[in-house]
């Protein structure tokens, strides 16, 4: 009923205003309103000015119709509760013509909270305060200067201020604050457009007293504690205190620890420290009910060296026995840091031996705060390290070295390393032979060692540096013995990804290439996981193949022919990836291969038909420049006509010429070994002719012999069957031959000697032979 009658009231008043000269205006009121976070408001438009329907707009953004109402045909009311803007523009708008028919800015406040107050004691240690100050905050941002009053019990104004704290100093008003049981105070922020109270803030006095931090506190080390005292300034007040202490190396992300004493109890000692090491201490106090002071500025102590803190570890590395016959041996320790204020004194002795007797010829060496060399036979050998202060024993420990040659040592074996992300993980097998606990030690320059012992199989090594190749040894040991030391592959500790990459090659081919890539890096420990190739045209979205980090080439396939591509390579390692340079190609037309396949074919083709030719023009120079038969060096035989008396009819002999003969292996096939003269029994096959000597047949002494003339003129010989044998002209001295067929029965052949006493009993009559031979011009 309220709110409705408070629009009335609202309308009401628009209305009477709205007669005489502005009864036709546009407006929204009330102006200016500054309103408390959270709370509502409601707003006005008259709409005389302008016909039909309205809406509302905050920062230009369109409300909801259900937040307004119209409540006459020229007013509506607009209701926006839980405002929480800081500040915001509401306008009223025709939703006709979208004019701007009237708006106001709507501007909210808070009221100031988180009040915290404390009474000090700044002068006299245990007495009243004689200073009190508040804090609170206060979320504004007001272009209006704001004015913040402490109101104590809601009505006196105690102090003033223009920040969100005020402190109060006035000794007497404040006493007068803290002497009562209990108190209440409120804030209140003010500004010429509005006013915020907050909450009222109840306290009791002696809960919210806060004494001064305690005077510089007095730190006593010794080797195993470290003694605090101060002076509380609590005067004749019972105080409680609390000691805070830390190392400095692990003041990052470590938390302190604390030491609370009993109420009047002004001293505490640390035991829980480490030796020779750097500590923050600081303290504070406060009253039995009160707040507690502020830490006093923190001290730093340096502690001294505490004799049962003491572990030196040694190891010892053994190097290969030298030219010298001495093998070099590096000594390390730890356990004693270097902070250590103490002078203190390191020896080794050696004590060799030699078939398992001690020799007692001792030797001793001075060395360094961690590490000494020595060098050793080939003999076993313990070695003694000694530490002492002022002369007096501190700690002593000993290794043990085998000889070169000892054998029936522990072993392990099968020595395995992973690494992830910094940290290395070592495992192995133990040997057979007893074995009472490990040693594992590793180095990345073999100058600076780390080692520890573990019982196990397995270690994991942390701290390591990054990206740095480590050689790391496990050695087995038994009681004060030790095995012989077995390494593991050189491993990382991490690897990062190569800072160059660069395309090396690409073999182009017409649907497909080959790229190769090479990697360079100056970090030993560089690896890539997995190399990615992108390539692409100018029309066609860029594709790509992912392969191993172990491979340094990748086909690319199903490319176009005489198409550019560009290509580069893309390498991701653990730690990033390292991208080279865009290298362009173009494919080829044709396969390359196939042209190879057609080179070598015609290359072929050519060779062939040149060894034809060559081997076809062999072959005619051979024919063409064939021997002919010389008739001087052919000779002549008898003919025995009277054992054949058919072939008189066929030749007649030729006058004035000689009787001698030429007989041919031809017409000695043909007619048969009858024909064959008495001979001297040498053939000449060479000549394709049987060669008889007149002079070695048995012919009469009477009977002439007439030798072949070669003027003699061409005779036409006739046969009864017609067959004609044609002798050359005198034009050559050269013959030719026709086989003449003779007809005569095929005969046994007869022996040689037959052939003689044949010869012996007839008359032979000569006839000439002509042979065919071929002239110098080719024709036969």
């Amino acid at each position: 009923m309220l709110r409705i009658s408070l629009i009335s009231v609202v309308v009401a008043a628009a209305l009477s205003v709205c007669n005489g000269q502005h009864e036709k205006s546009c407006d929204v009121f009330p102006k200016d309103q500054h309103i408390e976070v959270g709370s509502s408001v409601e707003l006005v438009c008259r709409t005389s000015c302008s016909s039909g329907k309205i809406f509302w707009t905050l920062n230009e953004k369109n409300l909801s119709e259900s937040l307004s109402k119209s409540i006459n045909s020229t007013h509506t009311v607009l209701s926006l509760s839980n405002f929480t803007q800081s500040g915001a523009v509401v306008e009223c708008r025709s939703s006709h013509t979208d004019q701007v028919l009237g708006g106001v800015i709507v501007s909210t406040y808070s009221k100031p909270e988180n009040i915290k107050c404390v009474f000090i004691t700044k002068y006299v240690p245990g007495g009243i305060p004689d200073v009190f100050t508040c804090s609170w905050s206060h979320h504004m941002n007001s272009t209006q200067a704001i004015r913040y009053t402490i109101l104590h019990d809601s009505l006196n104004e105690v102090c003033n201020s223009e920040v969100a704290q005020c402190t109060i100093e006035d000794s007497l008003k404040v006493a007068k604050m803290f002497l009562q049981s209990n108190g209440e105070i409120t804030v209140r922020a003010k500004t010429d457009a509005w006013e915020a109270y907050s909450e009222p803030y109840k306290f009791e006095p002696r809960h919210i007293r806060k004494i001064n931090p305690p005077e510089r506190p007095v730190i006593t080390p010794s080797s195993d504690r470290l003694s605090v005292g101060w002076d509380s300034r609590c005067g004749g007040l019972s105080c409680r205190c609390e000691v805070r202490y830390h190392k400095i190396s692990e003041s990052n992300g470590v938390t302190p620890k604390y030491l609370s004493r009993p109420l009047s109890n002004y001293s505490a000692t640390i035991e829980e420290i480490e030796s020779c090491s750097n500590y923050s201490i600081s303290v504070r106090c406060a009253t039995k009910e009160g707040l507690w002071s502020d830490w006093t500025k923190e001290r730093t102590v340096l502690t001294k060296l505490n004799k049962s803190h003491v572990r030196l570890q040694l190891w010892r590395k053994v190097a290969e026995m030298g030219e010298n016959g001495k093998r070099k041996v590096h000594l390390m320790w730890r356990g004693i840091p270097s902070t250590c204020e103490e002078v203190l004194t390191y020896t080794i002795k050696q004590i060799p031996y030699k078939d398992n007797t001690n020799l007692r010829n001792d030797t001793y060496t001075p060395c360094g705060a961690s590490s000494c060399d020595v060098e050793l036979d080939q003999h076993a050998h313990r070695l003694f390290l000694t530490v002492s202060v002022n002369g007096a024993l501190l700690s002593d420990d000993s290794v043990y070295v085998p000889a070169v040659e000892e054998t029936g040592l522990a072993q392990v074996f099968s020595i395995q390393a992973t690494a992830h992300e910094g940290v290395i993980q070592v495992s192995w097998n133990a040997s057979e032979k007893p074995t009472s606990r490990f040693m594992i030690d590793w180095t990345h320059d073999g100058n600076q060692y780390h080692w520890n012992e573990s019982v196990f199989t397995a270690a994991t090594l942390f701290g390591l540096m990054q990206r740095k190749p480590y050689n790391i040894t496990v050695t087995p040991l038994f009681n004060d013995s030790t095995g012989h030391g077995t390494q593991a592959n050189q491993i990382c500790s991490s690897i990062r990804v190569p800072e160059l990459v660069a395309v090396r090659n690409v073999e182009i081919h017409s649907k497909s290439a080959f790229v190769n890539w090479d990697t360079k890096s100056q970090d030993p420990c560089s690896g890539v996981v997995t190399y990615v190739i992108f390539y692409e045209t100018q029309r066609q979205p860029q594709l790509n193949v992912t392969v191993d980090g172990d491979e340094e080439g990748v086909w690319l396939k199903d490319l176009q022919p005489n198409t550019q591509y560009t290509v580069y390579v893309e390498a991701t390692g653990y730690n990033g990836t390292t991208k080279s340079k865009t290298m362009f190609f173009t494919t080829n037309m044709f396969d390359s291969k196939l042209i190879k396949i057609f080179s070598v074919c015609g290359g072929l083709l050519v060779i062939l038909v040149l060894s034809l030719g060559l081997a076809c023009a062999i072959q005619w120079k051979k024919f063409y420049e064939k021997p002919v038969p010389n008739p001087r060096l052919s000779s002549v035989a008898k003919w025995l006509s009277h054992n054949h008396q058919k072939m008189e009819g066929f030749f007649q002999p030729f006058k004035d010429q000689a009787e001698n003969e030429v007989v041919t292996d031809e017409t000695q096939r043909q007619q048969g070994a009858a024909l064959t003269p008495v001979c001297n029994g040498k053939h000449n096959h060479d000549e394709k002719l049987v060669v008889c000597d007149p002079s070695l047949s048995p012919t009469p002494e009477s009977e002439p012999i007439e030798r072949f003339s070669e003027n003699s003129e061409t005779q036409l010989l006739s046969s009864p069957e017609g067959s004609m044998v044609f002798s050359s002209s005198q034009s050559s001295p050269y013959r030719s031959q026709d086989s003449v067929e003779p007809l005569l029965p095929r005969l046994e052949k007869p022996s040689r000697s037959d052939l003689c006493q044949k010869q012996e009993k007839t008359t032979p009559k000569s006839v000439y032979v002509s042979l065919i031979m071929f002239e110098q011009s080719g024709a036969r």
